[in-house]
C-alpha cells in the first residue's frame, strides 16, 4: 500500500470589504482557487491541483483557510494564490486577495503556527496602542474570550457511567 503525501498551506484572506468574510464559503473559495490554477497553468496544471485539492478549514470570522493538496503540486498551487482577486457568492463580487502564511507537512504543524502568528499579531496590536486606555480595552477583551475548563466531580462520574 502506498501512503500519499499531501501539503497543507495555510492561508487567509484579505479584503477591505467586511462583507467578503461573511460570504466566503468551502465551495466559492475552492472554485475561485481552481479558476486561478486554470488561468496561470492551464490544464495541466488543474490536472495535478485537483487530485487531492480541498478546503480542510475555513474560519469566515477570522479569513483562515487551509487547503490540502498532493506534495507534488503544492508548488502550483501556491504560484496560483496570489492570482485570486475575488470571490463570487450569491451573485456578488467581493474584491480579496489570499495571502499565504505557511505550508506545512500536518494539520497540525498549521495550527502550532496559527497559534504563533496569533500571539505575534497581537502583540503588534498592544505595541500601536496610542494610550494606556486602548491597551487596558484589548487586555480586557482578550482575557474575556479566553477558554476555561470547569471540571466538577459530579459531571465526570455522569460521564464515567455512560449517562449524558
Amino acid at each position: 500500500m502506498v501512503r500519499f503525501k499531501n501539503r497543507y498551506v495555510l492561508c487567509e484572506v484579505v479584503s477591505e470589504d467586511p462583507r467578503c468574510r461573511q460570504c466566503i464559503e468551502d465551495r466559492v473559495l475552492g472554485l475561485a482557487v481552481r479558476d486561478a490554477i486554470t488561468r496561470v497553468h492551464g490544464d495541466y496544471g488543474l490536472a495535478c491541483c485537483s487530485i487531492s485539492f480541498t478546503v480542510k478549514y475555513l474560519n469566515a470570522y477570522t479569513g483562515t483557510v487551509l487547503l490540502r493538496c498532493r506534495k507534488d503540486s503544492y508548488r502550483l498551487l501556491c504560484s496560483a494564490l496570489p492570482f485570486v482577486r475575488h470571490l463570487e457568492s450569491r451573485g456578488q463580487r467581493y474584491p480579496c486577495c489570499l495571502n499565504t502564511l505557511h505550508v506545512g507537512g500536518t494539520i497540525r504543524t498549521c495550527q502550532k503556527f496559527l497559534i504563533q502568528y496569533n500571539r505575534t499579531q497581537l502583540l503588534r496590536l498592544l505595541q500601536n496602542c496610542t494610550n494606556k486606555e486602548e491597551r487596558q480595552c484589548i487586555q480586557k477583551s482578550l482575557l474575556s474570550c479566553s477558554l476555561t475548563e470547569e471540571q466538577s466531580e459530579s459531571g465526570d462520574e455522569e460521564d464515567d457511567d455512560g449517562t449524558e
